[in-house]
Order: structure tokens, then sequence, then C-alpha cells
């Protein structure tokens, strides 16, 4: 079962893969260390300008600006109490005191080692984890796969918090988009509104760039971070082999992960969940709980190895099954669409090389955390926050631009983005969440060539779709995501009245 991971090893350490993980990683820390931009942003960016690369170059970039965003949050979140990433939260409660009482650079080097190792058990969970469910899912049929397609929904509908009627109106958006253009067995033109540029469909790239690009930028013009200017010399930075013996927290290593790891399978749960839990579940462990809140560093050490311990995790259920476990992983699995890699049993099957060498270099990239982000990276990282945010907004928006002409050639899709990046700016200011769209795009079509290839075997008839135990499970299942959170509700209710 694990030859396939072993057999991949050697193409990874191929000079351009490698490159691609380290270039990665140093963007992404370049990405979390501002505050307003995120790792979905830089990767639906990056996405438009991979079509030329090679499947592991492009996918190295992505799992190195992964890792090194999830740390790269923890920079202004020490030293302006302004989490890079909505993951950072929980790391302003000890960082930024820390940063007040001189030991800003010890701050910084208890977050990256933690990050490190958040990031090496995730890559290894993945590793070990997503193998086995590869090969019970190979079993699955045209019914069984549509049922996986429906739960992916409902999981990210009903479980990504919030309200359920915004997160299904995004679904039904996603899933509309997903049936523009011709009818792949008919071959009527659907929704196409006499375009022939969508004939072939919505790009997934148009989309990702518009929803996930463009609203953060236009916040990133309107709100000027007034930061004073961050004077690096005084972050009492040390070589990190110095640091590391004063870092003896591996039993919050050792417990972080594990949240970290579990809360990223879930979908929709995220890092600011994994690092909350731990955090929480350190300081009630502590022997002196009094000191968290004033400069602890174990707390940093709680938070930032459990929102780095579920970035390779989410991507368990995305892999083997279509479903994404955060709103990275949405966007990963429209980079892994680009280069004709549909996520899902097959994708184990028909490119071991690709995948499991996929899951190398999020290991890889985790490890270099440590050697990207030491004493002297840190604070020339640090540095990044005096940055103008006009002029890093301005920047953004041109390589979206390039990037998504680059894709046809033809300004529709220029001006197709800007539509979808209008609606995602208000979907935004609304709060409905955008990660059912994108997977709406993305299992819509897949659900619907499914659910017809089935309905085809059985002749029309829709109790096909009910004929074995598995499908049943999968359909009980999707019973209990939509059910569940009301009945839950009710019964947390109905105690407190009692």
């Amino acid at each position: 079962m694990y030859s396939d991971l072993l057999h991949a090893l050697p193409d990874v350490f191929a000079w351009t893969n490698f490159v691609a993980v380290v270039i990665g990683v140093i963007a992404g820390i370049v990405v979390g260390a501002m505050p307003g931009l995120s790792a979905t942003m830089a990767i639906s960016v990056l996405v438009p300008f991979t079509f030329g690369l090679e499947p592991l170059v492009a996918l190295g970039l992505m799992a190195g600006i992964y890792n090194g965003a999830m740390y790269g949050g923890a920079i202004p979140a020490v030293l302006l109490r302004i989490p890079g990433t909505p993951a950072a939260v929980a790391t302003t409660f000890d960082g930024y005191p820390m940063a007040q009482k001189g030991e800003g650079g010890f701050a910084l080097q208890v977050a990256v080692v933690s990050s490190s190792i958040g990031g090496i058990a995730s890559a290894f969970a993945l590793m070990l984890l997503a193998p086995p469910l590869s090969k019970v899912t190979l079993l699955f049929g045209p019914s069984e796969v549509f049922w996986v397609a429906v739960f992916g929904l409902a999981s990210i509908i009903f479980l990504l918090g919030g309200n359920p009627i915004k997160g299904l109106i995004s679904a039904c958006f996603g899933v509309f988009v997903s049936v523009i253009g011709s009818d792949p067995i008919y071959g009527n033109d659907r929704f196409t509104f006499g375009q022939l540029e969508m004939l072939d469909g919505i790009n997934i790239v148009i989309l990702l760039v518009g929803l996930y690009a463009l609203p953060p930028v236009i916040d990133l013009l309107e709100t000027p971070l007034k930061t004073g200017g961050v004077n690096s010399s005084k972050l009492g930075t040390e070589p990190i082999w110095k640091a590391l013996p004063r870092m003896k927290y591996w039993k919050t290593w050792l417990r972080g992960s594990f949240l970290g790891i579990w809360i990223g399978i879930l979908p929709g749960a995220g890092g600011s969940m994994a690092a909350f839990m731990s955090y929480n579940e350190a300081r009630r462990t502590s022997k002196n709980p009094e000191k968290w809140g004033e400069g602890e560093p174990e707390g940093v050490a709680a938070a930032e190895v459990a929102n780095n311990a579920d970035t390779a995790s989410a991507l368990i259920p995305a892999l083997t099954l279509g479903i994404p476990g955060t709103a990275v992983a949405a966007v990963m699995l429209g980079g892994l669409l680009v280069h004709g890699l549909q996520p899902g049993p097959m994708l184990f099957r028909d490119n071991p090389d690709i995948v499991f060498g996929f899951m190398w270099q999020f290991l890889f990239g985790a490890i270099l955390l440590v050697l990207l982000g030491g004493s002297l990276a840190t604070n020339s990282f640090a540095r990044l926050l005096n940055l103008p945010r006009p002029l890093l907004g301005s920047v953004i928006i041109v390589l979206m631009l390039i990037g998504v002409y680059s894709i046809h050639g033809r300004m529709f899709d220029v001006y197709l983005m800007l539509g979808f990046g209008a609606i995602g700016w208000v979907m935004d200011r609304l709060k409905f969440p955008l990660p059912p769209v994108v997977l709406g795009l993305i299992l819509g079509g897949f659900a619907e060539e499914n659910l017809r290839l089935a309905l085809r075997i059985g002749r029309g008839d829709p109790m096909v779709l009910f004929q074995n135990w598995t499908s049943l499970i999968l359909v009980a299942l999707t019973v209990a995501v939509v059910v569940g959170p009301t009945l839950k509700k009710r019964f947390i209710d109905s105690r407190k009245k009692a």
C-alpha cells in the first residue's frame, strides 16, 4: 500500500521540484506576515501562473505557500497583536506580551519551531491515512460516488459554521456555475447567454482568483495599517540553536498536533478552532495558568503547533473523497483540476507519483520552515510590516489580471474574474461563506456525471441509487450532517431550560 509513497520520493528531489517548495515557503511566510493576505488568496493568484509548469512543481509551490503562510501569520500576531491569518488569533494572547517584554525574537522562534513540528506531524498523518482510505474509495461505483459528492456538499454547508441557509445559497451558486456550458451528453447550451466563450464552461481558476483574491485586496487598499514601523533590532533574537534548549514543550506539541490533525480532517473546522482548543487545553493542564496571557511562551507553542497541524491533514478527505477540510484545501482542489488531476478515488490509482510526491513536498515544506524562518530570516520578515499596503495591493491586482488573461489570452476572462470578484466582495460583506461556492463548482459536475451514469446503468430507475449498503451508509451520514446540528441545538436548549 505504501510502496507508491517510496517510489515517488526520488521525483521530489529533482531540483526544480525542490526549489519550488523553497520558493513557496518563502512566499508563504511573506504573505502570512502581511495582515489581510492569506494562503487562500496567495494560492488563488498563483494557480493561473502554473499552467505551463510540471504538476509537481506547481503543487510544490502550493504546499510551500500553505506551510509558510501558516507560520507567517505569527509575525504580526507577535509584533503588532494583529493576526496575519485568522488561525493566528490565539498566538496574540501570549506572543504580543512577550514582544512588549523584549522577547519578541524568542516568541517568533517558538512559533517557527512549533509550526514546523505541527506541519511535520500533519504531513505524516496525510501519508499514513490517505492511502488506505483511497483503497476503500476505489471500490465505489457511480451511485456511491454521487452520494460522496452530496455528502461533501452537505458537510461544507452545515458544518462550516454560521448560517446554513447562506451556506446552501453559496453551494447552489457554485453548482449553477458548474452546469454552465455545453451538456456533456446531448451537447445543448446551458446558461451561456449566447456567449461563445462560455460553451466550454467556467474555468475554475477564474472563479478562484475572483472570489478569493479580489475581496482581500480591496480590504487591503481600504484599510490602512498603522504600525508605526517595526524595529527588528529590538526583537532580542538569538540563534535558533541557542533557543532550542529553552523550548521544553513536547507535551504541548504532542497534544496540539493531535488536535490539529483531527480538526483538519473535519470539514469546515479549520486552523482557528484547532489553535483555540490547543491553547485552552494547554492552559488548563499548565502548572502556572495564571501566567498565561502575560507572555507565556508555551501559549505561543500551543497555538502555532495546532494551526499548522491542520494543513496537510485537511487534504486527507480532499484527496481521497474530494471533500476539503478547509478553504485552502478547497482552492488546492481547484489547483489539482487545473493540471488534469481529479480529486477522489481515482487520483491515487491514476497519478500515484504526483499525489504521493505532493505529500512529500508537504513534509519538506514543514521541515524547511525552521531553516528559512530562523533568526536572520525572522528579522527580515518582520521588516515586511513596514511595506506600504497600497503598493502591495496594486502589485497583487496586476498579477491577478496578467494571470487570468494568460489562461486563454482574452479579455472576456478578465471581465468574468472581476464579476466573480464583485460577487465575492458582496458575499464577504453579507457573511456568505465562500468555500461552498468552490466545492459546488468542483462537485457539481462530478455529481451530475455520476448521477446520470448510475441512472443509465439502472435504466432510469432512481432506486439504483439505494441498491447497496455503502450508498445507504452515505445517505445516512448525509442526513446526520443535515439534521445533526439542529438536534444538538435543541438538546442543549432543553438542558438549559431544565
